[in-house]
């Protein structure tokens, strides 16, 4: 498990890199016209960590929510996802999205989707490697990577990602690939954590939010705090925002967490990452970068040709 230590309110994850991240953060897979909304009160309310991507199309608002906050830059630890694959496309990605977001780093950058499809997530990982390297991604990581597809990935770079943010709730608590992770330094971030917001119907987790007189979501999300996750719930009002923070003072007891343990069924809310296909633009992209490479081999191979044919032809005057 990640060691932790504790600031005045939140407690913070140190990374397999020597950085460190807040471990409950604001998840901005919201509206974008919300985006700033939603982020100044979310900093407002004291969340450090923000959790954006390419895909969301939240980079913008981001961008000038944290300009409006007054904070400054190096308080706010921003994630962003990439959603395409291929070493170009990867570093022109990461540009784009360092200019929406108006900062010269992000903190954290990771792989959206493996896209199994492409078998292009290694070629991608060595390209966010080269990003590490020059400090503009301070940390590098994935999301929705399966056990061997981080094995893969780190064998063949030596990089182990910092993190790997993945579906998990109470219902899919994904307890091998934790335990993977804990073996390898990983981070385990969850998304979803509320399962949408159906796990706070559960009778055991209602039962349990009125014995310790919380709420449901405050229930579940300490659970994702004593298991060592970071945890990115996301909502548009600013009073759950404030729910969602007050969980680091109260404990759920041995008793409360096998009680959680037992709800896990591998019911899975979104889609399944070992199946997930690549958006149909995301090959297509792929596609028209190995045709454009293969012109520029062409025009390589004739300018050889020309050379080769004046070589000959001087060789003879």
């Amino acid at each position: 498990m990640a060691s932790q230590s504790r600031e005045p309110s939140m407690p913070y994850v140190s990374l397999n890199d020597g950085n460190r991240m807040p471990q409950l953060g604001l998840g901005l897979s919201i509206p974008p016209e919300k985006s700033v909304r939603v982020v100044l009160d979310g900093l407002e309310t004291g969340y450090r960590l923000l959790d954006t991507a390419a895909a969301y199309r939240t980079e913008f608002g981001v961008c000038e929510a944290v300009a409006r906050s007054g904070l400054a830059r190096e308080d706010i630890f921003i994630t962003t996802k990439l959603a395409s694959h291929g070493r170009e496309t990867a570093l022109r990605s990461f540009e784009r999205s360092l200019q929406r977001l108006g900062s010269d780093y992000v903190d954290l950058y990771l792989i959206h989707y493996p896209y199994p499809d492409l078998d292009r997530y290694v070629e991608t990982w060595k390209a966010l490697t080269e990003l590490k390297g020059d400090g503009r991604a301070r940390s590098i990581g994935v999301s929705n990577f399966r056990a061997d597809q981080l094995e893969r990935i780190a064998d063949a770079t030596g990089v182990v990602p910092a993190v790997n943010q993945i579906e998990l709730h109470s219902s899919l608590q994904q307890t091998e690939l934790r335990h993977l992770h804990s073996q390898r330094g990983i981070v385990t971030e969850a998304y979803s954590p509320l399962r949408g917001g159906s796990a706070l119907q559960d009778t055991m987790i209602r039962d349990l939010a009125e014995r310790q007189n919380r709420t449901p979501a405050q229930i579940v999300l300490r659970w994702h705090i004593q298991l060592g996750n970071v945890v990115i719930p996301r909502s548009l009002r600013r009073d759950r925002l404030e729910e969602n923070m007050r969980i680091f003072d109260f404990d759920l007891g041995e008793d409360d967490l096998v009680s959680m343990a037992a709800l896990d069924n591998e019911d899975r809310l979104g889609p399944d990452p070992a199946t997930l296909r690549a958006p149909t633009g995301a090959r297509r992209a792929i596609r028209e970068l190995a045709e454009r490479s293969a012109s520029v081999d062409r025009l390589v191979q004739s300018a050889g040709d020309i050379v080769a044919v004046v070589r000959k032809l001087t060789g003879r005057l």
